[in-house]
């Protein structure tokens, strides 16, 4: 049970990594659906954030919709309390996703559409930095991972025995 116990740990942490990063993707794809949408339609933002939550998925696709139905009818200078209040309700919500969450909170409703389409471009460079941090070394990562799970489970097993 503890080899089992601590493999299966080791097998979490790689399929949170994994979860991250199909994450990081589709937010990245959120922010180029939007910065499109922004640059061409001028579309308000409780429109533009329905729009980014057609291109995704899952749980981003849950907090952009709760994101547009918060802000009808809502001055749009509140988004940041907006998206800070849905991610505190989020549990388990990768990190680096939550923080650049949180940063696009920050810039969309504040500035002008030049400086809201630049938001975007560096919430949309920072998602790029985070997912090429995780793609380095990334199979020998997840493998150590499950290895240093089994491993520590064997340990464990020896000095329990």
């Amino acid at each position: 049970m503890v080899i089992g116990g601590c493999g299966g740990f080791g097998l979490t942490l790689a399929a949170g990594e994994k979860r991250e990063i199909q994450m990081l993707r589709q937010l990245m794809a959120v922010l180029e659906e939007m910065e499109w949408e922004l640059q061409y339609q001028l579309t308000p933002l409780s429109g533009l954030c329905r729009i980014g939550a057609k291109a995704a998925k899952g749980r981003l696709q849950r907090i952009f919709l709760d994101l547009a139905k918060q802000l009808d009818g809502r001055d749009q200078a509140y988004v940041s309390g907006c998206m800070n209040g849905l991610l505190v309700q989020q549990k388990n919500l990768p990190r680096s996703v939550r923080r650049l969450l949180a940063g696009l909170g920050n810039s969309l409703g504040r500035l002008d559409l030049t400086g809201q389409v630049q938001g975007l471009q560096a919430v949309k460079a920072g998602c790029a930095r985070e997912l090429e941090r995780l793609e380095r070394n990334r199979d020998t990562r997840l493998r150590s991972y499950q290895t240093l799970g089994l491993c520590a489970g064997a340990a464990l097993a020896i000095l329990l025995v």
